[in-house]
C-alpha cells in the first residue's frame, strides 16, 4: 500500500469516525414550557383580534355555484 492510499485510507476514516458523534443540547424545560405559554398565547391574541371572516364564500357554495 503506497502513502497515498494509506493516507486517503486513514482520512476517510477519521471523517467517518467524527461523522458519528451526536451532540446533544440540554433544553431547560421551565423555559421551554414558558416559551410555548407566550406563543399560546399571542396566537389567542390574534385570533380575538382578528375580525370576523365574511361569509360570503360560503353562501356561493350554498347556491351551487363553482369556483
Amino acid at each position: 500500500m503506497n502513502a497515498a492510499s494509506r493516507f486517503l485510507l486513514v482520512s476517510a476514516l477519521a471523517v467517518s469516525v467524527t461523522a458519528c458523534v451526536t451532540i446533544n443540547i440540554y433544553f431547560p424545560a421551565a423555559a421551554a414550557e414558558k416559551a410555548a405559554d407566550r406563543i399560546i398565547d399571542e396566537v389567542w391574541q390574534l385570533r380575538d383580534a382578528a375580525p370576523d371572516a365574511p361569509a360570503a364564500p360560503a353562501a356561493a357554495d350554498a347556491q351551487g355555484e363553482t369556483k
